[in-house]
């Protein structure tokens, strides 16, 4: 099997809505790289749109990394346990 990373940039404003639709395109094995560089906050629906993410990517055996994450969306990640979950790169 081959592993493919898919590379997607999340934008600010939209987080809930391209994580629903990159993960109705997950594939098995791999790794997923999100970037949060632009995001400046968590609203409750891109919180709960991550959480779905990530557990159909580990569904999925699949790898999730969020680059560039700002430390209040980090706090929020940890508070929700998902921190321990996902990876994180600058």
């Amino acid at each position: 099997m081959t592993m493919i990373d898919a590379w997607v940039d999340v934008d600010g404003n939209g987080v809930a809505d391209a994580l629903r639709e990159r993960g109705e395109k997950l594939d098995s094995g791999g790794n997923v790289f999100l970037d949060f560089s632009v995001v400046g906050r968590l609203d409750p629906g891109g919180l709960r749109a991550l959480e779905d993410f990530v557990g159909a990517a580990d569904g999925k055996a699949v790898k999730v990394t969020l680059r560039g994450v700002n430390v209040y969306v980090y706090k929020v990640l940890k508070l929700a346990r998902l921190s321990s979950r996902i990876a994180f790169v600058n």
